[in-house]
């Protein structure tokens, strides 16, 4: 699926009624304070659970994209730019992360969905009807 042009995206950001974003922002930054926590619980396992595994460590660089600053942003758009970066990398992390433990303890895979979306680690999974 492609992306719409960014700087439309941010034009229909800019031309949306200000009491509109101003009333959708606690909802969108309540989840911070849970996305912190997962984030410290997730890194615990990671790096407890991983080498008991034998597994390697996932590199959390490889998520996490702070390359915003230098924009000509305002310092809350610069705000929402880190906080966007930081969310959307903890759940690519956190994939990376539930996908690889999955390939270690159970690499069957799910039934044929129209609907599910699988991810890339799946595609070498064996089959269920080998498990009737």
């Amino acid at each position: 699926m492609e992306t719409i042009i960014p700087t439309i995206r941010l034009q229909q950001f800019r031309s949306t009624p200000r009491w509109r974003r101003s009333l959708s922002g606690p909802f969108i930054w309540a989840p911070f304070l849970p996305m912190l926590l997962l984030d410290f619980f997730m890194e615990i396992y990671h790096h407890i659970c991983f080498p008991l595994y034998g597994l390697k460590l996932i590199p959390r660089k490889n998520y996490f994209f702070f390359d915003r600053t230098e924009l000509n942003l305002s310092w809350s758009e610069k705000i929402s730019c880190h906080y966007c970066g930081y969310a959307n990398g903890l759940a690519a992390y956190m994939v990376a992360i539930a996908g690889e433990t999955e390939a270690y303890w159970c690499a069957i895979k799910h039934k044929e969905r129209l609907s599910l979306e699988t991810q890339p680690h799946t595609k070498d999974f064996i089959a269920q009807e080998k498990f009737k």
